[in-house]
């Protein structure tokens, strides 16, 4: 029998900034449906791909919870094979916590959207609406639209005339993009979020121009009934950011509790196993792939202030941030600590960045496999016999995936195993097979036939050339992956945005109800 852990603990561990790991282990779109504020989503199926880089320290009281579908008795028996000892069931699951008093929050990133509806309530932060931006538009008014989004969203869909400078970078190069001091700067997002942060982080620095975050971003511009631009390529100017805003984001930090370290301390307490701590690099992709710390992790400053429970899965942990010009870490250091994180600057000389390349996250060693090449599942396939599982993402899936493949996600492998007729072998795959190699085990333990990895995965059948299919056909149930955000895409239903846009306005009400947050607005 699991411990369980009650909703009064967590509440009292959360209150005195205690460690507190709280995991929801269901797929995102039920997570999205509802789930306590610090939460955050693993899905059963990818731990041991996500876990050992979220929750670093194997001591960490971790809480499982999900809404009595099963999943989360497997997840603490899996958790404890992954080496974590501090393991417990929340008592009663989601539906306990309710029942407790506890409040649930819909959505991804909530503590991050709701921190920053609590900004703009404390800041005042300046907005205007889509009508307002259109008729400065037409008059050829002297202004800028900065979007801060990644560049892949702005590129799905941009305000007409707007420059993609993602969140992180904002300050640094803000004020190249601008003729003048008099030059009004409009920050916008999807939603609300990043374009407050973004807005308040330019008046916090001490931008001289006046700035305003476009109201509800690209949701209100479409509310608006005015046209969007898409596939666009406008990109800021470079800028290695001006003295003034760099002292500013420095004396930020330092008011909000942020800590400047040597590489001494780092060092130190990348040994120490009584924190969580976790070392983001916050620069743009290119720059981390051209020379980063060892032991960094690639997380552009932006993003990490949107979805710090994608990177930082303990509530109470310290994260360290870095950079190159004294400027990004000490700005997104500065709301992170505002939203009630320990963080830590870390001053490294740039000769310690002696790592290229991508980040590679920490995995527990893959059970030992048997792999067969693209051009014997070709053949295997032309013949009954064979059975092809595919675990990547339903997006991916749809997109395309080798023809006669069955997707589903990984924790409903019981079920179609029990489901599928008997076949004489499994083949399994997803983009890169890392994941499916961890199914082999339990596929084999469950059917006591043969089980093969597709070398390569799906990605190496693709760069060979060979058939793709695509559409839902193969999927052996309705898709829970992937919950669909209200602010992307250019098909999402006008009452969707209306009533995500209501959600958000209610977050700071939420947060009071709640009384969890820790948020300390400056």
């Amino acid at each position: 029998m699991s411990e369980l852990r009650h909703y009064a603990q967590l509440r009292a561990a959360l209150i005195n900034k205690e460690e507190v790991a709280l995991i929801d282990v269901r797929e995102e779109a039920p997570f999205a449906a509802g789930h306590p504020l610090f939460a955050a989503n693993f899905t059963l199926g990818k731990l041991e791909l996500e876990v050992y880089a979220r929750i670093p320290r194997r001591t960490t009281p971790i809480t499982v919870y999900d809404n009595g579908e099963g999943l989360a008795v497997r997840a603490v028996v899996k958790l404890r094979e992954l080496g974590y000892r501090d393991v417990a069931l929340l008592a009663g699951g989601l539906q306990g916590w309710q029942e407790a008093g506890g409040e649930l929050f819909i959505d991804v990133n909530a503590p991050s959207k709701a921190f920053g509806e609590l900004v703009e309530a404390k800041r005042h932060t300046p907005s205007l609406d889509a009508e307002e931006l259109h008729r400065l538009q037409k008059q050829g008014a002297d202004l800028v639209v900065l979007d801060v989004r990644r560049f892949d969203e702005y590129q799905t869909m941009s305000i007409p005339g707007g420059i993609s400078l993602p969140g992180g970078d904002l300050v640094l190069k803000a004020r190249a993009q601008v003729n003048s001091h008099d030059t009004r700067i409009v920050v916008n997002c999807a939603g609300r979020t990043r374009s407050i942060i973004g807005a308040q982080s330019l008046i916090n620095a001490g931008i001289a121009n006046p700035v305003a975050a476009l109201r509800n971003g690209t949701i209100g511009w479409t509310l608006a009934e005015q046209e969007l631009e898409h596939n666009q390529d406008r990109q800021a100017q470079e800028s290695t950011g001006e003295e003034a805003e760099r002292i500013a984001a420095w004396e930020l930090a330092t008011s909000a509790g942020v800590s400047f370290v040597a590489w001494s301390d780092w060092l130190i307490w990348q040994h120490n196993s009584d924190r969580n701590t976790w070392l983001f690099d916050v620069r743009s992709l290119d720059e981390y792939r051209a020379g980063h710390l060892p032991g960094a992790r690639s997380v552009p400053g932006g993003q990490l202030v949107q979805e710090t429970d994608h990177y930082a899965a303990v509530r109470g942990g310290r994260i360290v941030l870095v950079d190159d010009d004294g400027m990004r870490a000490p700005m997104a250091a500065s709301w992170l600590a505002q939203m009630g994180w320990e963080v830590a600057v870390l001053e490294a000389a740039r000769e310690l960045f002696t790592e290229r390349g991508d980040w590679q996250a920490p995995v527990p060693a893959a059970p030992k496999v048997e792999e067969i090449s693209s051009a014997a599942l070709a053949g295997w396939l032309e013949q009954p016999g064979t059975t092809l599982l595919d675990f990547t993402t339903s997006t991916n899936f749809r997109s395309r995936h080798i023809p006669g493949a069955k997707w589903l996600g990984r924790s409903r492998l019981c079920a179609a195993v029990a489901n599928l007729p008997e076949p004489e072998r499994w083949v399994v795959t997803c983009g890169s097979s890392a994941l499916a190699r961890f199914a082999v085990p339990e596929l084999q333990a469950l059917s006591g036939r043969p089980v093969y990895v597709l070398q390569g995965g799906t990605l190496a059948w693709i760069a060979e050339g060979r058939p793709l299919a695509h559409g839902p056909q193969g999927e052996l149930h309705l898709p829970e992956d992937r919950y669909r955000r209200p602010y992307e895409g250019t098909d999402v239903p006008r009452q969707a945005m209306e009533d995500y846009l209501q959600w958000e306005y209610g977050l700071v009400a939420q947060l009071e109800r709640d009384g969890t947050h820790g948020f300390n607005v400056i």
